[in-house]
């Protein structure tokens, strides 16, 4: 047995030298031309106008703003007329014989206020509004997460490009103490460490694989294309620009926001529905005419017959008084969710721009960025690991 202890520091070294020489897969996992795939190149605006003219929400939304817009050219039209056609005075004893009958053939049209149909078509026009509001509204937030997710692409190749930096730095470092433990001038510990920190850095990589493809896949499902298309986003970064004051920014926020706008539209067709309601109490005409083939003996054969009708709203002006009040009461709940969503605004206009500043530049935001994610992914480690990295 003697024989097998001397020979077994021997045995451990080459396999230890073996362990290190073989080199994990995932070192180049960014890299799409091993995979024999190419990469679509584009630029950040590139992408996000081809978000906006292929989005199937966009789409979708484009076609109920058509829709709304539709509805606006008929909401002022009248009613269809109606055609009438009686038979009176038949007998019973011979009711096959319509020469003793009166006939009567007719048309009937019926006539609104004014005032009631121009309300309508305000009304249409308001729901037009809120439709092309809502879809500037989709389109702004295809817009910020088309550029959230280039950007995401953008730092993910950066974290990738450093990392394949550090991998190499640590393949040297590798290389150098198993050079070192089999002259013996190094233990063994020191290569197991490297050993170590080398396949942290490799799960790290396949991490960023991972996120990578996350953020392909959501980048085509904004642009409307297949998920699994290669992407990569070609540009750089800019330094940001001076931010405006904060009561500028709450102008332009309350100015521009389309929820806002949507909220005033709202509040302005609310407005238009309680004046609809009140103009109920006007009484609508209908009017009709027709012609009257009288029985075989009367003096005139031929006749005309002309009549005029009108609804009472004033019998019944409780449900009508009751429907202006539920309005009344609409414009009051829209008007309160329009305060509130102007002081939302506000709040959350000086906190993005309290993040905003001081302005950084672009690598030290990158590097911020970077700390923080390979913080967040980091697992427990021995209190000499960092130590170890730093030597190495």
């Amino acid at each position: 047995m003697k024989p097998v202890y001397v020979c077994a520091p021997f045995v451990l070294a080459l396999s230890v030298a073996c362990w290190g020489q073989t080199e994990p897969r995932s070192v180049s996992v960014q890299d799409d031309s091993v995979s024999g795939v190419v990469a679509v190149r584009l630029s950040v605006d590139e992408a996000v106008a081809a978000a906006l003219e292929s989005n199937p929400e966009i789409r979708a939304a484009v076609r109920r703003l058509s829709l709304a817009q539709m509805k606006t050219k008929t909401a002022r039209s009248l009613d269809d007329p109606m055609l009438m056609v009686r038979d009176w005075g038949t007998p019973l004893k011979q009711p096959w014989d319509l020469n003793q009958a009166q006939l009567m053939f007719g048309l009937q049209q019926s006539f609104q206020n004014r005032q009631k149909r121009d309300l309508r078509a305000r009304l249409a026009e308001d729901d037009a509004g809120v439709a092309a509001i809502d879809l500037e509204t989709l389109r702004q937030e295809v817009s910020v997460e088309v550029r959230k997710t280039c950007a995401d692409l953008m730092r993910n190749a950066d974290e990738v490009r450093l990392q394949a930096r550090q991998s190499s730095l640590l393949k040297e470092a590798l290389a150098a103490a198993l050079a070192e433990y089999t002259t013996g001038k190094a233990p063994q510990a020191d290569v197991l460490r490297a050993q170590m920190a080398l396949t942290r850095l490799n799960e790290q990589l396949i991490e960023l694989e991972e996120e990578r493809d996350n953020a392909r896949a959501q980048l085509n499902a904004l642009m409307g294309r297949p998920p699994d298309e290669a992407i990569e986003i070609a540009g750089s970064y800019t330094s940001p620009a001076a931010l405006p004051s904060i009561e500028d920014l709450k102008r332009t926020a309350i100015e521009h926001r389309p929820e806002l706008a949507t909220l005033r539209t709202q509040i302005a067709k609310s407005r238009d529905e309680g004046k609809l309601t009140r103009l109920a109490m006007k009484p609508d005409f209908t009017v009709g005419l027709g012609y009257m083939l009288m029985p075989t003996g009367s003096l005139a054969r031929n006749a005309y017959m002309g009549e005029v009708s009108m609804n009472l709203p004033w019998l019944n002006r409780e449900r009508h008084d009751g429907e202006a009040k539920q309005a009344d009461a609409a414009t009051d709940v829209s008007q309160a969710g329009s305060m509130r969503a102007r002081q939302r605004c506000s709040l959350k206009s000086g906190r993005r721009r309290s993040k905003c500043w001081p302005p950084r530049s672009a690598s030290s935001f990158i590097a911020t960025r970077c700390c923080r994610k390979r913080r967040r992914r980091s697992k427990p480690q021995l209190p000499h690991t960092k130590t170890i990295e730093l030597s190495l």
